[in-house]
């Protein structure tokens, strides 16, 4: 098994921490090992908690980094951060939100809308799949993922083909659900890309809980971190993204009077100082790894405690 993965805005993020060679740190997506293996390198009496829920990336990382006395591999979810800690301060968290290259390019793991495999795309090879999903959610429950999770124009019409194709056959491929997809679209909308593109990330992202986990992460994230620790997140989709900007700036603000008080009675100083504000990868790296084109660095640094 070849576990391989192009990290994003890769030397941006390791920069970002401001690696203290004692520091504790965390990688909540180690995946391949890619950001791991950079931080590992920087410490001498640090640590590193490395986490992914994907098994397949667990046994690499074991593989590629389980010797490293300064490294402990967790096989987790991020969301879980807490209790993986126990209490142990981070100096600096990082989360890669993109699903792996390894993930989109083993087909039988049913993420990449390129290659004809069984429906899956589960992370964790646990739980619910996107085959269980596109069989048994009805046309509401189809509509509300592929328009929420999938900003999908056509949603409603994909739904409805999906349920009255299923009513013939179970749905049980990638490219059987891609020419349901592309039989609900006009072709003037297949145009700019792939018409799969939307459904696959929304299905992707209900499978795996994606918003709902990290939704409860980032304030767990925030606080496991010491005071002048960096917590950097790296997202693909305007809806994480946007979730990450507001979280960040909420740990960010200050006074929250009226604006037409003449002094301060809240008493609320900025818990955060962000530090990165959406970057986004350089033309060189475009080139070199066109599946970046949509990612984004932020970063905030803890500044105190509620």
């Amino acid at each position: 098994m070849d576990f391989s993965h192009i990290p994003v805005l890769f030397s941006e993020t390791i920069e970002s921490l401001n690696i203290k060679p004692d520091g504790v740190y965390v990688d909540c997506t180690a995946g391949g090992g890619g950001h791991s293996k950079a931080i590992a390198e920087r410490l001498t009496t640090g640590r590193l908690i490395a986490i992914d829920r994907d098994p397949d990336a667990v046994k690499i990382l074991n593989e590629r980094l389980g010797s490293l006395p300064q490294v402990t591999v967790v096989h987790d979810s991020f969301s879980n951060i807490k209790q993986i800690l126990s209490g142990v301060g981070a100096d600096g968290i990082i989360a890669d939100l993109g699903v792996s290259s390894y993930q989109l390019d083993e087909a039988s793991r049913g993420f990449s809308f390129h290659k004809d495999a069984v429906l899956d795309m589960r992370m964790s090879k646990e739980g619910v799949s996107a085959k269980d999903i596109v069989n048994g959610y009805s046309v509401g429950e189809l509509t509300r993922v592929l328009r929420e999770y999938g900003e999908e124009r056509y949603a409603n019409r994909i739904a409805n083909n999906i349920v009255n194709a299923r009513k013939e056959k179970e749905i049980k491929t990638t490219f059987e659900l891609i020419d349901i997809i592309k039989s609900s679209m006009p072709q003037r909308a297949m145009r700019d890309s792939h018409p799969a593109r939307r459904t696959f990330q929304a299905l992707r992202i209900e499978v795996n809980g994606e918003l709902e986990q990290l939704n409860s992460a980032l304030d767990d994230m925030f606080d496991c971190l010491k005071t002048g620790g960096i917590l950097s997140i790296i997202t693909f989709h305007s809806l994480e993204d946007r979730m990450v900007k507001q979280r960040f700036n909420s740990f960010a603000q200050g006074c929250t009077c009226p604006k037409d008080f003449p002094v301060c009675v809240c008493g609320k100083t900025p818990r955060a100082k962000i530090i990165i504000k959406g970057l986004t990868p350089s033309a060189e790296e475009l080139e070199k790894n066109p599946r970046s084109h949509s990612a984004r660095l932020r970063a905030v640094e803890k500044l105190k405690d509620e």
